[in-house]
């Protein structure tokens, strides 16, 4: 097997008012996790799956 030498990671900027990078900065401070970046990741991660789950329950999605 092939080792990865490292995750899939793409650069991305994006901009945020005043008061919402505040708030990633005290998310990132309160779950542990080392920068707004990952912060970012995990919310987009948790609304996937919530969509996810709410169109498996509607019927709605791919056949």
């Amino acid at each position: 097997m092939s080792k990865r030498k490292g995750l899939h990671k793409y650069k991305r900027s994006i901009r945020v008012l005043p008061q919402t990078s505040y708030n990633l900065d005290r998310l990132a401070d309160l779950s542990g996790l080392k920068t707004p970046g990952r912060v970012v990741d995990k919310l987009v991660r948790e609304k996937m799956l919530s969509l996810r789950t709410f169109e498996e329950r509607s019927g709605k999605g791919k056949p």
